[in-house]
């Protein structure tokens, strides 16, 4: 296993534009989205409860996920947001590591978080990451936190 550093951060890393490059060649446009969505002001992950996450391996950004308020539900529930692992780093823990830090953040504040996914492998990840699937047609996965 990589031995990888992960931080919150409220400032969009340089490296971003690279990891969006990669992601962009998978057929993912999340990354894009989170750019364009930082740049423009509509989201910062700075709401209460709100955070961004990287991981680093030899200070090379490796991954980012975001968990935000769910703007689906009405109340204490985040959403996973914008994770995305670069290729490299997939199946060596790094998007575990990258999942168990945003859920212990959302334990400070909410009850449950939920995402959406489309994909097989993406489906295959969050069920092995502790997630439930749940039919909304919002989301694909849900996980309860605490005593709920």
């Amino acid at each position: 296993m990589k031995q990888v550093e992960i931080h919150h951060i409220t400032h969009l890393p340089p490296q971003i534009l690279a990891l969006e490059k990669e992601a962009v060649k998978e057929g993912f446009r999340f990354l894009t989205r989170l750019i364009s969505e930082w740049h423009s002001g509509a989201n910062h992950f700075d709401a209460p409860g709100e955070c961004l996450i990287a991981a680093y391996f030899n200070q090379q950004l490796i991954a980012i996920g975001g968990l935000s308020v769910d703007p689906y539900v009405e109340t204490n529930t985040a959403r996973l947001r914008r994770v995305y692992v670069a290729a490299s780093s997939r199946g060596q823990h790094v998007g575990e590591t990258l999942i168990k830090a945003l859920v212990a953040h959302a334990t400070l504040r909410f009850r449950s978080v939920r995402l959406f996914t489309d994909t097989p492998e993406g489906d295959a990840f969050y069920l092995h990451c502790g997630f439930m699937r749940t039919e909304d047609a919002h989301a694909t996965h849900i996980m309860l936190l605490g005593d709920t």
